[in-house]
Order: C-alpha cells, then structure tokens, then sequence
C-alpha cells in the first residue's frame, strides 16, 4: 500500500496547444493539481474540455506545451520517449475506451504482455497474471480469446492487464464509453474495489456523473479549465 501523505502526481500551471492550420488551439490552460497516493480522482466535462489531453499528458502519451508535470517529486516533464516508456512499464497503468486487446492471443496472454516487456519470465509471470485475473473476476475466462468475450469482460482484461505490473497509478480514459449501463457500472465498482485492494491511485476521465461518483473527488472541468472540485462525501 502506497503512503496516503505522499503526492504521487504534481501537477503546475500545465499547458497544452495545438496548430490546427493557421490557427492555435488551446487544449489546456494552466491546470494545477495533486493527486496523493491512493486516491481516486475523476474529471468529468464535455468534449474537447481537455479532460483526455490532462491524462494524455501525465501518461507521457503527448508533451506539453509549457508547465511542468512531477510523479514521486520527480521531474517528468522534459522525459524523453524511452524514460517515459520505463515509467509507464514501471508504475503507470493505462486503460483506455478501446480495449486494446491483442485478437490472437488469450486472456492469460494479452494480461502478462507487460511482465514479458520488463523482461520478466517464468512462475513468476503466471502467479501474477493468475492473482489479477482472480482479482478482476476473469480467470475461468483465461483460455478464451477477445473475440469470444463481452465488452465488460473485454475491460475487465484490459484493466487486469494495466495493473498486472503493479503500477503506482491507473490512467483510465473514459473505460465504460463502450459499455452499457450495467457493464459500465460494473467496471467503475472494480476500479474502486482494486484500489482498496491494491493500494494505487487512480485517474478516471468520464463523461458520466454516475461513474465519477465512485471517485473520492470529481473535478468538472471546461474549455480546458479545472473549474472545481467536489469531495465525495461517501463511495
């Protein structure tokens, strides 16, 4: 379990544009924030609030265009491709709307790619994916493809797979957008159920208030703003 008192993402007056032509669009406008150990945080907004871009830029998915990005009191901002590929194998999971899934492989393959990338082998890498699948309620499915699985289990792999290397912190970018209702409830339950469990932080981008409200604070945001937050009073 990680420390509640320590930050684990800093973030300082960030910045994010793009050309679009002639014309300079801004995505992120000085957003400042923390985010401590073991907590779960939501953004919620409309399209283009720049919600995704947030997350894109604390994943090392895309760069800045000015402000600064710390993970573990640790400069991040200027990482290059290949730091920012260490710290993502190391301590970032990352869950996305699409699944993501590799089509020819199994459940128990596609959950321990990220074990095999780090150079990890052996009993090792089966315990691992057996816990997380276990904890994900998908190990009778382990043999299975992504073809013969639903969409909310199809998630559920992808989320066994963002956490099988034991990351610090979860990206998550609108993961029940492909769901229904009672698949995407379903999903939103177990990221909290893995974070009282596991002990990491999570970041979940949504358009849903529903979803949000399994977070511990909901920041709304617009025009690529943090307008405000709200502290849950219960999950």
């Amino acid at each position: 379990m990680q420390d509640p008192s320590k930050t684990l993402v800093c973030v300082q007056k960030l910045s994010k544009e793009y050309s679009r032509g002639q014309t300079a669009v801004c995505a992120l406008q000085d957003v400042t924030l923390d985010v401590k150990a073991g907590e779960f945080c939501a953004f919620v907004g409309p399209s283009g609030c720049g919600k995704s871009t947030l997350l894109n830029l604390i994943g090392g998915l895309d760069r800045p265009s000015s402000g600064h990005i710390l993970i573990e009191n640790r400069s991040v901002t200027n990482a290059s491709a290949a730091e920012w590929t260490r710290l993502r194998r190391e301590m970032i999971g990352i869950v996305f709307q699409a699944f993501h899934l590799i089509p020819g492989l199994t459940v128990a393959e596609n959950v321990a790619l990220p074990l095999l990338l780090k150079g990890e082998e052996g009993a090792s890498v089966a315990d691992r994916v057996n816990h997380v699948l276990q904890a994900v309620g998908m190990e009778a499915r382990r043999s299975h493809r992504p073809s013969e699985l639903s969409g909310g289990e199809q998630q559920r792999v992808a989320i066994a797979r963002a956490i099988v290397h034991r990351p610090r912190l979860i990206l998550a970018d609108e993961p029940t957008g492909n769901l229904d209702s009672k698949q995407g409830a379903d999903i939103v339950r177990l990221f909290r159920a893995l974070l009282e469990r596991f002990g990491h932080s999570v970041l979940l981008v949504t358009h849903s208030e529903a979803a949000a409200a399994a977070a511990d604070y909901v920041w709304h945001m617009r025009d690529g703003r943090l307008m405000n937050c709200v502290r849950q009073e219960s999950i």
